[in-house]
């Protein structure tokens, strides 16, 4: 079995202003925590033995994990674009958009559309990329949307939205 894996198709550039600055925040903060693991890491390795030393091999991994981070966010946030305006026609639905849908068992569901850098399923947040997003963009209220999700089809009711 090979190691290859295609390159995933590129995510959209699109972001909001919160969360613009967030990942500015995360990026600074990296830096911070980055200087405190080199610094329990130099003295992990100045204990010895590096092979038996689990707090060497802990840091290591652990600044690779930060290093990680900080060079995708280092090439990540000069190609986003902020969006901070609300669209011009705001019956449709666009990014940014705060949306109030019902699904096929009559239950309402709200949804903002937001980039894929900042989605959060939790606040209701779904990535622009996302199959339902991509069904929901362009509409407006009282469309009828289909959309085929990993659990299978289903359809929603477009009954607000709304750019706050």
């Amino acid at each position: 079995m090979s190691r290859y894996r295609p390159p995933q198709p590129r995510s959209s550039p699109y972001i909001t202003r919160q969360g613009y600055e967030a990942l500015e925040r995360e990026s600074r903060e990296l830096w911070v925590r980055r200087r405190w693991v080199v610094q329990a890491l130099s003295e992990a390795a100045a204990e010895g033995d590096r092979s038996e030393n689990a707090e060497y091999i802990y840091r290591k991994k652990e600044l690779r994990e930060i290093d990680r981070r900080i060079r995708y966010l280092q090439k990540r946030l000069p190609d986003l674009k902020v969006v901070d305006e609300a669209p011009v026609d705001q019956m449709r639905i666009f990014f940014g958009a705060r949306v109030l849908l019902e699904n096929e068992a009559g239950e309402e569901v709200c949804y903002r559309i937001v980039g894929p850098d900042e989605f959060d399923p939790g606040q209701g947040w779904i990535s622009m990329d996302s199959p339902l997003a991509r069904a929901l963009l362009k509409r407006a209220v009282d469309d009828e949307v289909r959309v085929t999700l990993p659990a299978g089809e289903t359809s929603y009711l477009v009954l607000e939205i709304s750019y706050r």
